[in-house]
C-alpha cells in the first residue's frame, strides 16, 4: 500500500513540476468531486488491494489534488495515532513505515 502511495506522490510531484507556471488551478473539466472523499476512497482501496476502486477513486480528481488529499490524510492519521499513543508524530510515522527510531 505504501509503495502505491509513494508512486502516486512521485507522479504528482512530476506533474506539479511540469505544470509549474500555469494558471495554478487543480483539476479541470468535469472533475468536481471532493478531493478528500477521493483520497479516502483511494487509500481504502489500496488497503483492500482493489484495483478497480483505486482506478475509480484516482479518476475523480486531478493527480495533484489526489496527492494533496492523500498527504493530508496521512498527516491527520499520524497526528491522531500520536495523540492516542502519547508519542511524537515522528516516532509514530517512523514506526508505521518500519524505520528505526531516532
Amino acid at each position: 500500500m505504501f509503495n502505491r502511495i509513494l508512486e502516486a506522490w512521485d507522479r504528482s510531484r512530476t506533474a506539479r513540476r511540469t505544470e509549474a507556471g500555469q494558471d495554478g488551478k487543480a483539476g479541470g473539466g468535469s472533475r468536481s468531486h471532493n478531493l478528500f472523499e477521493a483520497a479516502a476512497a483511494y487509500v481504502a482501496a489500496c488497503v483492500d488491494d482493489d484495483q478497480d476502486r483505486i482506478d475509480e477513486a484516482a479518476g475523480r480528481v486531478s493527480p495533484e489534488a489526489l496527492s494533496f488529499g492523500v498527504n493530508e490524510l496521512a498527516c491527520r492519521a499520524v497526528i491522531a495515532l500520536a495523540r492516542e499513543r502519547d508519542e511524537p508524530p515522528e516516532t509514530v510515522a517512523r514506526a508505521l513505515l518500519g524505520l528505526p527510531a531516532n
